[in-house]
């Protein structure tokens, strides 16, 4: 599920950046959203039941 919260939210950037621009407000909102998904994924595989 996260997964696929974070290839979601990849491809509305990608829009969002060619639509308006990689410093438009839309943009960098988008950018901080994914990256706290992507924090949340790093936070999940770091924890010792997850680990490969």
């Amino acid at each position: 599920m996260l997964l696929q919260l974070i290839e979601e939210k990849r491809e509305v950037l990608l829009c969002l950046g060619k639509t308006y621009g990689l410093s438009a407000q839309e943009t960098v909102t988008c950018s901080q959203e994914l990256d706290q998904l992507l924090n949340r994924l790093d936070g999940f595989m770091k924890e010792p039941n997850n680990e490969t």
